[in-house]
């Protein structure tokens, strides 16, 4: 129930992100990011969408070298992580407390699908996939995927902070995304 309505709420979010842009002229065309297998690939790009796909690639880099320590230095003092049956972390110190894995014991790795960013040019989101590397107690691999979604903010110094970073487990079929359960 708490995932479908995640879901929920994440399309209903995406799609009024789409649906501004849309009204200010962007339209979504099949050349869009959609319909490129790699989008960090794809030279067409427009400078926002380079940035933020640019900040992704860093933040995950960081992340996978030095772990949850990394993970956490790119979230600002106000900002909110989402999981998916946990309540929400507020403030880049409590995320701090909550990601101390070592990239040794855990590795999260993620690739964006999209990225917009604002007219404005001062705020954007990504979203993607994500993977999740460790080991049970029983010395098993354990591989957990999701989908992320992730607010990036310019700050006032210029530097871009997370401002919100959820995730939640894959959908059972590719096609499930942003599709209400039958009866609801």
């Amino acid at each position: 129930m708490v995932k479908q309505r995640w879901l929920g709420v994440a399309c209903v979010g995406l799609f009024s992100l789409l649906m501004a842009r849309t009204a200010q002229g962007q339209m979504l065309s099949p050349g869009d990011s959609a319909a490129v297998a790699n989008p960090l690939a794809d030279t067409t790009v427009r400078p926002g969408k380079a940035l933020l796909y640019e900040l992704e690639a860093q933040f995950a880099k960081a992340t996978a070298a030095e772990g949850g320590k990394a993970f956490a230095a790119w979230f600002a003092d106000d900002a909110v992580t989402l999981s998916e049956g946990q309540a929400p972390i507020h403030g880049r110190d409590a995320i701090a407390k909550s990601a101390t894995w070592l990239p040794q014991d855990y590795q999260l790795t993620w690739t964006p699908t999209d990225a917009v960013m604002s007219p404005s040019g001062d705020m954007g989101y990504t979203w993607g996939h994500y993977e999740g590397h460790s080991k049970g107690r029983d010395g098993n691999p354990i591989v957990t995927t999701g989908r992320y979604f992730t607010v990036w903010r310019k700050e006032p110094n210029g530097a871009w902070k997370v401002v919100l970073d959820a995730g939640n487990a894959e959908p059972a079929g590719a096609g499930d995304c942003c599709k209400l359960p039958a009866g609801r």
